[in-house]
Parts: C-alpha cells; sequence; structure tokens
C-alpha cells in the first residue's frame, strides 16, 4: 500500500512552524510496511487542496491529511474532501458533547463556530480527539482510504497511535521496514557511493541509501520482512559486503556519535585523558565534555595559541617552534605528550595548524597536525589538509582528532 501525507497549512509554507508531524508520520507508516514515495505541503486554499487530493488519489491508496480541521474559515480540509470523494459532513454527537463539555468545564464561551469541529465526512469511523477538541476521521470509498488528522502534534501524534494505526494495519501486507544506519568517517560521501556503487545499484531488499551530515557519511540499510529477525539477517549480509571494502572509516551504529564513542572507550579501558590545543581553540574540550560522566577521566586541556604558552607551559623548545615551526609534526608530537605528562593523564592529544583566512609560517589555510601520545604507545601525528571557512576547518580539525583517538585506542 502507498501513503501520502498531505499537511495543510499556509503557516508551514511560509516557514512559520516545522512540518514535524509528516516526519512522525513517515516514521510510523514505515514501521507497518506502508510506502511512503510523495508527501505535500498545501496552504489554506480550496482550490490548491483539491488539486493536490487529485494528484494524491492518482499514486497514492491511502491519503493522510493534517490539520484543517479546526473552527475559523480557513480552516477547510474536511469540507474541501467531501466535495472531491462525494460526500456529505454530519455532526457527531459524541464530538459535539465533548467540545461542549471542555467550554463548561474551563469557563470559555462557546460560540456557534465551534460546533464546526464536530463535523465529520458521513459514513466515516471517527478518532476521538482525547488532547483536544477536532475529531480526525478515516473514510474508505472508492478504492482509496482518507485520513483527516488534526495539526497540533500534541493532539494528532496520541491520535495515530490509539486509533488510525489499528485502523491502517488491517490493510498492510503484515510486512514491516527495518532499518540500520552506517557510521563513517574520514571518507567523503562520493568516494564511498563509488567503492559501493554496484551493490547500491543491484540493491533490492535491503536498500542502500548515502546520506552525508556535517564532517561524517552514513548508509541506511532497510529491509522489508514479515519476520525481524530475518530482515536483521538480510541487513546483516549486506552490512558485512559493505564493511569488507570500507570498513576502516566505519566507527558506529545508528544514534552513535564519535564523541559518545570516544567516551565509552576510555571508560571502558579506564584511559584518563588532556587536550592541548592551538587552532581549535577549546572546541575538543567543550565537544567532549557534552557527554555526561566525562569528569571521571577527562583531566582538562590547555589552550595554547601562542607560541609562549607552546613554549612555557608545554615545553616545547625554543629550538623546535623556530625551526619546525608551532604547525608541524614536531610540534604536535611534542604537545601530546607533555600536556599528557603535565596533567598526569594517560593520554594527550594535540591539535596545532591553520585556521585562516590567511597563511601562517608559509602554510596554507587547512595545514593540520594532530598528535596522539600517551604511556605504553608509540606517539602518533596526523596530518591533515582540510578546506573550508575558519570555523569549519577548526571543527573538522576537531572531528578527525576524535575519530584518530578513536581508532588508535580501538586498534
Amino acid at each position: 500500500m502507498n501513503a501520502e501525507i498531505i499537511a495543510v497549512g499556509t503557516e508551514l509554507l511560509l516557514g512559520q512552524i516545522l512540518n514535524t508531524n509528516a516526519q512522525f508520520l513517515s516514521q510510523k507508516l514505515a514501521a507497518i510496511g506502508m510506502n511512503m514515495y510523495y508527501q505535500t505541503v498545501v496552504g489554506d486554499n480550496a482550490d490548491r487542496l483539491r488539486s493536490a487530493i487529485e494528484t494524491a488519489q492518482q499514486r497514492a491508496d491511502i491519503l493522510i491529511f493534517t490539520g484543517g480541521l479546526g473552527p475559523t474559515k480557513d480552516d477547510l480540509t474536511k469540507e474541501t474532501i467531501a466535495l472531491a470523494v462525494g460526500s456529505s459532513l454530519v455532526y457527531n454527537d459524541d464530538a459535539l458533547r465533548s467540545i461542549e463539555e471542555y467550554y463548561a468545564r474551563t469557563g470559555r464561551t462557546f460560540t456557534e463556530n465551534n460546533k464546526k469541529q464536530a463535523l465529520v465526512l458521513e459514513g466515516s469511523v471517527v478518532f476521538p480527539n482525547d488532547h483536544g477538541m477536532a475529531p480526525g476521521m478515516g473514510l474508505r470509498r472508492d478504492n482509496k482510504t482518507y485520513i483527516l488528522l488534526p495539526g497540533p502534534p500534541k493532539e494528532m501524534r496520541p491520535m495515530y497511535d490509539s486509533y488510525v494505526e489499528p485502523f491502517l494495519l488491517p490493510l498492510t501486507s503484515k510486512e514491516t521496514l527495518h532499518s540500520r544506519v552506517l557510521r563513517f568517517f574520514g571518507i567523503g560521501e562520493s568516494q564511498l557511493e563509488e567503492t559501493l556503487q554496484d551493490l547500491i545499484d543491484t540493491q533490492t531488499n535491503p536498500t542502500i541509501a548515502p546520506l552525508a551530515a556535517e564532517g561524517e557519511v552514513t548508509l541506511r540499510l532497510t529491509a522489508k520482512h514479515a519476520s525481524k529477525d530475518e530482515a536483521n539477517r538480510l541487513i546483516d549480509n549486506v552490512e558485512r559486503a559493505i564493511l569488507d571494502r570500507v570498513g576502516e572509516f566505519f566507527y558506529g551504529y545508528d544514534q552513535d556519535s564519535l564523541q559518545g564513542k570516544l567516551v565509552s572507550l576510555l571508560k571502558k579501558k579506564g584511559m584518563t585523558l588532556a587536550s592541548a590545543e592551538s587552532l581549535t581553540g577549546g572546541l575538543f574540550s567543550e565537544k567532549i565534555t557534552e557527554v555526561a560522566g566525562v569528569s571521571s577521566f577527562f583531566y582538562g586541556g590547555v589552550i595554547c595559541y601562542s607560541n609562549e604558552v607552546k613554549q612555557h607551559v608545554l615545553g616545547v623548545p625554543a629550538g623546535v617552534l623556530e625551526t619546525d615551526g608551532a604547525v608541524s609534526e614536531a610540534s604536535a608530537a611534542l604537545l601530546a605528550e607533555n600536556v599528557s605528562k603535565l596533567l598526569k593523564a594517560d593520554i594527550g592529544i594535540s591539535f596545532t595548524g591553520v585556521a585562516g583566512p590567511g597563511e601562517l609560517e608559509g602554510k596554507p589555510p587547512g595545514t593540520v597536525f594532530v598528535g596522539i601520545a600517551g604511556k605504553g604507545m608509540k606517539t602518533l601525528v596526523v596530518p591533515l589538509k582540510l578546506w573550508g571557512t575558519r570555523q569549519q576547518i577548526r571543527e573538522r580539525a576537531m572531528r578527525y582528532g576524535m575519530y584518530h583517538l578513536y581508532k588508535k585506542l580501538e586498534g
């Protein structure tokens, strides 16, 4: 069964509110095996809504409307649908009584236009509104199913869970969608897609969907099956094929984050951490401390923006700063080694580089070195050539540092 969501409201088109209803319904419908190929947003205009209905009727079995069920003149969803499907509007006694009781209970004046909210499509199944006034409804007509839901999410979401999903379940094939997100860092979307092109081209079930985010790439694997165990088996097979090729860039699943994975690994290993930050200016420390409980292992950091702090606080010799420069492999190594000793941490991580907009020490913006040092490990320095604005270079350097530290500890 194919479903289409039609969100009604000029405020959505103007960007005054976010269409979170569509996101919620898309997730819910996918979970019960409904296909979603189109979503539509239309303003409070009867002609344009009628056109959207006619278009949706050509490509969807189930039309789900949100919004436009209120008492005012611009609330015209059910009136327009009634004309489109040849149905009448009739008062629902239970809904009308509920609205009257609400006004009596709150001491507000019941105006005549509020009765409009109790009008429903004749012959429809009425969905009570346990958190508001306008009821929802479901109507089957000419092999199409029409679902009308209120716009406020606090009313729509519980109505869907309590009444709409049970109404829709008999229409499903009993196959449901199961998804798993694989998270990658250090590889671009185009490179990842090219490496997996044959798998993507031949995808059927599961499907593979690449998605780019800031500084990382994800793959959403989605299988459709009546059995959750069988769907997971199908996903497992595709995941293994993917990781055989790009596993070196993989770091987590679903809602995992780099800082969350790093924090978990440090806790698991019982290792303490300190940072020395030049170009990142404390971004790493800020990001790592977003996760609760880091005080048990993150001892702190030194923002060493000037060469004086690098030399006199973190012990980088003047000769190294003069010969190799502050932006160098040698400086990054010494900063990481010395901050771990200074703060008595097991591991030290350092960031030094050129954020821009101009050159520094004859090196172009985006030249970055990340140092990782600690007890019982060989000091690692990762040279990076990053791009973007000054802020983007700083943030990307921070993320690369997290990623390489995680991989170093994991390995």
